[in-house]
């Protein structure tokens, strides 16, 4: 099991590093100003809270000059449960626009009482990753890492996932992923666990693909095959559900609002 510092938003833990070739036809499956809205409800027993709200953004800037995509994703507990666990999360990543590989990272995260600061500036003439990070545990600190191939920070994965190919993979099928989070780099997979219906709590139904993801353990997550995530069956590819097992219960993550999508929302299922 893999031990390290994760993260509150769940499909953070989610970025691919696969070929071009996997990529869709349509790609990128979104758009600049799409924004995707979840409510995060928390297990405890028989207690279930509605007791967060995480939040996804993409615009087109330019990052020293480049054409980049700037992601920006938030993540807070309601006021009203922050004294069973305070969150306040912030994540931001600038990546090219023809694959997604990215050029910067920063995340300003408090979770619990553990607060995490990381800066990442990847250099690709050099294949190098500067890092600057520290923590409730460990004070500032810089280094230099040697950057592998096909390496994603967790928010530029979380939106090339969106752009894999799943019909080149048969169920059960794993799809290996690199991904850095804080100093480290870590190797993980996805599991491919095929298609399924589903209906959410405010009865929204979707056809949607499923997976599983190895996950990192940490401040939230208990690590391994813990985190099941279904995204829309359709262009856009949206996480519609994520579920997944944490230190004091579970979690789950559900779609409640998206704005400015690039395709029609095909999945969703409209009963007569």
């Amino acid at each position: 099991m893999i031990k390290k510092n994760s993260i509150v938003v769940l499909f953070f833990i989610l970025s691919i590093s696969c070929h071009a070739q996997n990529l869709v036809k349509q790609f990128p499956v979104f758009k600049s100003g799409e924004r995707i809205t979840y409510t995060a409800v928390y297990n405890w027993g028989f207690i279930w809270l509605n007791a967060g709200y995480v939040e996804f953004m993409v615009n087109k800037t330019k990052y020293n000059g480049q054409d980049v995509y700037h992601f920006n994703s938030y993540g807070t507990t309601i006021p009203t449960y922050d004294w069973l666990f305070k969150v306040r999360d912030y994540f931001q990543s600038y990546a090219k626009t023809d694959n997604l590989s990215p050029l910067y990272f920063g995340r300003n995260t408090f979770e619990g009482g553990y607060s995490v600061h990381n800066r990442f500036t990847f250099n690709y003439a050099d294949s190098l990753i500067y890092t600057q990070t520290e923590n409730s545990n460990k004070p500032y600190a810089e280094d230099t890492l040697k950057m592998p191939q096909n390496i994603y920070d967790v928010i530029s994965g979380v939106y090339y996932i969106r752009n894999i190919d799943f019909d080149q993979y048969q169920i059960n099928d794993t799809i290996p992923f690199r991904m850095i989070i804080d100093n480290e780099i870590f190797d993980l997979y996805v599991r491919f666990l095929g298609r399924e219906i589903i209906k959410l709590h405010n009865k929204q139904k979707f056809k949607t693909i499923k997976f599983s993801a190895l996950l990192v353990e940490g401040t939230i997550f208990k690590g391994g095959e813990d985190m099941l995530v279904w995204v829309t069956d359709d262009m856009n590819r949206i996480p519609v559900l994520v579920e997944a097992k944490i230190l004091i219960g579970s979690v789950k993550a559900t779609l409640l609002s998206t704005e400015n999508l690039k395709f029609p929302l095909d999945s969703e299922i409209i009963d007569e």
